[in-house]
């Protein structure tokens, strides 16, 4: 098999027992069971639980940054489609990250380049809406807004009503337009 595959297989048994059993669940041999190989397999993609769980990380990481480059250089413009992904897109997406939160409150299984990664989710939308915008506090309330409502939907906290979010969202897409620098 594709050592590529393989790897690949491993990630996304991974992910699966995250999503469906939670961090707690997640141990070298339930992954390497799950994904089909041995664990000696396993240890030769991924030689700790630290570093199967930085090789995820990684690939979510890859993910964020085509959506990084849809915000820069697509027609929508930053704010629209940082607001428009400021909520889960399904409820597996919902439980792999609070499960990967999960995994930052522990930190005991998570590399500093893991921790590294999942901040910089974070921190590139906030560069990336104040290189957009020329006001600073409008950049920064858009950001609030945004990291909020997706940290509380992934927390399972109550959401605003569909409508009302749409009102948000139209308010801060109002304002941004016009502070919104030249491209």
């Amino acid at each position: 098999m594709n050592t590529s595959n393989t790897r690949d297989r491993i990630l996304d048994a991974l992910q699966d027992i995250l999503i469906n059993e939670g961090y707690t669940a997640v141990t070298l041999e339930a992954v390497a069971r799950a994904a089909s190989v041995s664990k000696g397999g396993l240890l030769y993609h991924f030689p700790s639980k630290s570093a199967l769980l930085t090789g995820l990380i990684d690939r979510l990481s890859v993910l964020a940054e085509e959506e990084f480059r849809e915000a820069r250089e697509g027609g929508e413009g930053v704010v629209r489609v940082f607001l428009r992904t400021s909520l889960p897109q399904s409820p597996e997406e919902r439980e792999l990250y609070w499960s990967v939160i999960a995994a930052l409150r522990g930190q005991e299984d998570l590399s500093e380049e893991a921790v590294r990664l999942v901040q910089n989710l974070f921190t590139r939308w906030g560069e990336l809406l104040h290189e957009e915008l020329a006001d600073p506090v409008l950049a920064e309330i858009i950001l609030r807004a945004g990291d909020g409502l997706y940290m509380a939907a992934i927390a399972g906290l109550p959401q605003p009503d569909p409508a009302l979010r749409q009102q948000m969202f139209d308010r801060l897409v109002e304002a941004s337009d016009k502070v919104r620098r030249p491209r």
